[in-house]
């Protein structure tokens, strides 16, 4: 039987049959009646060898299984499907019902095929991804297990390195401490020392002091000794002056050099700390230079104005009362020395950034609140207010966009052009004692660059076309600068 079996599955008759009614259900409107009857019979013919095979193998099926074996299954199956067989007439299937159960039943056999492959092919990979999986987890287990080899190992260091590191962690808690009471020590011994450098300052002041009179003294003891000349008059008109120095007199030299000290660091020191506050609002440097020079000149402007106005308040308070052998200028300045703390260096910083608001070289409208560079102009007052008690008084230079470059009076700055014989703008401005420079400025200079600023001035932003509060501010402020220059030239 299993021969005859496997010449059935070898022979593919089923899958014969099937390409026969496909191939004629293609070709059954084309081709005629003939031969539509044939193509039937053939398939008649061949569905009727397939069935005598299968009767064949059914028979030697019963014929292995005994006399009595499979006679249910023929009483229940195989006798009434004869039955219907010759019956077909009053069947109530048709032949077209039989020929699709015939192929639902070959489709499901390929369905089946096909599940059970793919089915073997997924067991096979499962099977394949569980050995990896296997053998991965074996690793896995090795390193836990040397992990934990590694992690008994690490324990055991620490419980013998425990103790030595709690006893460093406290020396070095010590050592912080004793760190702290150092930098505590040191930062009163710093004090104590700004304390001794005030001090010195202050002694060595005393001791200018002291070695002026001490001059003076000798001075008076040869004049004493020798046959005594004829009072000498300051000019005609003027009373006997005191042969007696004052205070003013006395600390000049000292407080010359302290001043033009000062003015130096001025320039190193807090303008550059401007310069750097300015650059995060403008991005021109050029802008800010500027800026920060008509700060200086405008300072020194109304640092001097200052002065004269409050000079004459001393004199007019101290005339009434002024007695001996000092003059009243003498009297006045020493008095205006002496007193340097009541100078009002707020009302000449409001005059600064007044005149700043109005001054079209920088920018008109203003760039920025110029209330940002207050600290600088009211150390620069201060400074120059100073400067108005020496005898001579320190000043500024005269200076002015497109003049001859003065080697005397500046230097170039690192930008500038070597060769150009004309200063495009000033960086800082020179100190002068009688028209005699002691402190140079610092001046930029460039060929063409002075025609492209002058047109660029024209321009409606830089014009002095505004508001009429700003123009009426400008001019006034002009009037004053012009007259307190005529003032200071005098």
């Amino acid at each position: 039987m299993a021969d005859s079996l496997r010449r059935l599955v070898n022979s593919s008759s089923f899958s014969l049959l099937q390409q026969k009614l496909e191939s004629w259900y293609k070709d059954y409107h084309v081709i005629s009646c003939d031969q539509n009857l044939n193509r039937c019979c053939e398939l008649v013919e061949l569905t009727s060898k397939i069935q005598g095979q299968l009767f064949t193998i059914l028979s030697q099926t019963a014929r292995e299984g005994g006399h009595y074996a499979g006679v249910d299954t023929l009483k229940t199956r195989l006798l009434p499907w004869l039955g219907t067989c010759f019956t077909m007439g009053s069947s109530s299937f048709s032949p077209d019902t039989s020929l699709n159960l015939i192929q639902d039943s070959v489709e499901k056999d390929r369905k089946i095929r096909q599940l059970s492959a793919s089915l073997e092919n997924e067991k096979q990979k499962m099977e394949t991804e569980l050995c990896s999986t296997r053998f991965e987890l074996g690793s896995v287990k090795q390193e836990l297990f040397d992990a934990q080899l590694t992690l008994d190992d690490t324990k055991n260091k620490s419980a013998t390195t425990l103790l030595a590191t709690e006893d460093e962690i406290l020396q070095l808690r010590a050592e912080l401490r004793s760190a702290h009471d150092q930098v505590e020590l040191y930062r009163r011994k710093l004090d104590t020392f700004d304390d001794y450098d005030r001090q010195v300052r202050m002694l060595r002041d005393e001791v200018s002091i002291l070695t002026a009179e001490k001059t003076v003294l000798r001075e008076r003891l040869v004049r004493s000794r020798s046959p005594s000349p004829p009072p000498r008059r300051s000019r005609a008109s003027s009373p006997l002056r005191s042969e007696s120095p004052t205070r003013a007199q006395l600390t000049n030299s000292a407080r010359h050099a302290r001043l033009v000290s000062r003015f130096s660091d001025l320039y190193a020191t807090e303008r550059l700390e401007a310069q750097s506050l300015l650059r995060r609002y403008i991005d021109d440097l050029e802008t800010v230079q500027r800026i920060i020079f008509i700060a200086a000149v405008e300072s020194f402007q109304a640092a001097k104005l200052a002065f004269r106005q409050f000079k004459l308040r001393v004199r007019k308070t101290l005339a009434p009362s002024h007695m001996g052998p000092d003059t009243l200028e003498d009297v006045v300045m020493d008095y205006i020395v002496r007193n340097l703390d009541l100078y009002d260096v707020q009302t000449s910083v409001n005059d600064v950034i007044n005149s700043m608001n109005v001054n079209p070289r920088i920018s008109f409208p203003a760039e920025v609140d110029f209330v940002l560079i207050s600290s600088f102009i009211r150390e620069t007052c201060r400074i120059a207010f100073a400067m108005q008690t020496l005898d001579p008084p320190l000043d500024l230079a005269f200076s002015t966009d497109g003049e001859l470059y003065n080697d005397i009076k500046y230097r170039r700055s690192y930008d500038s052009e070597f060769t150009a014989p004309l200063v495009v703008y000033h960086v800082w401005p020179s100190l002068i004692e009688d028209d005699t420079v002691i402190v140079k400025g610092e001046a930029v200079t460039r060929r063409g660059a002075l025609w492209r600023n002058r047109s660029r001035s024209t321009s409606p932003v830089r014009s002095r076309s505004g508001s009429p509060t700003r123009t009426l501010r400008f001019s006034h402020n002009r009037s004053l600068s012009s007259g307190r220059l005529t003032v200071s030239r005098l």
